[in-house]
């Protein structure tokens, strides 16, 4: 009789872990769901001798990143495609996955924008590509003077 009672117990004990961990995981989602709606919308726009871009980025969590970039050159047809990174420190790294003019074929490359004051300032730095992707060399510095667009930010349409 005692067996029963200790082997009804156990299998009770059993069933409610389950439970447990399963209302454990939907206060999860939901604190997930949350995060997600902590997402700020920043827009940016800039020039140089002719040519024009548009940035506009939605910041998740205060330093995830994705939007889109479009850069009009004067003398070439566009760029126009997606970014996607995060902040480390004050310098915003991203792969920006474009399509040149009418294109059809994708290239992407990576991208460092300095964060200063609201402004952002598109660096250049040396890049080398390793099994069909590219990176910035590593111990190699990335040169915010020398970046020729310097994203101010403007209202978002």
């Amino acid at each position: 009789m005692m067996m029963k009672k200790s082997f009804k117990n156990l299998a009770l004990a059993f069933l409610t872990i389950p439970l447990a961990f399963s209302c454990g995981q939907r206060e999860n989602k939901q604190a997930t769901n949350n995060e997600v709606l902590d997402t700020v919308k920043q827009c940016y726009t800039s020039s140089f001798e002719g040519d024009s871009a548009t940035l506009n980025l939605l910041i998740i969590d205060s330093n995830k990143v994705e939007g889109k970039l479009v850069i009009n050159y004067a003398e070439k047809p566009k760029n126009d495609g997606i970014v996607r990174g995060e902040f480390k420190g004050d310098t915003l790294f991203v792969d920006y996955s474009f399509k040149i003019g009418e294109g059809t074929t994708e290239f992407s490359n990576p991208l460092a924008l300095l964060k200063q004051n609201n402004d952002l300032k598109l660096g250049v730095g040396q890049i080398e590509t390793l099994f069909g992707r590219s990176y910035f060399v590593k111990n190699k510095p990335i040169s915010f003077e020398k970046g020729k667009f310097n994203f101010v930010r403007t209202e978002c349409k």
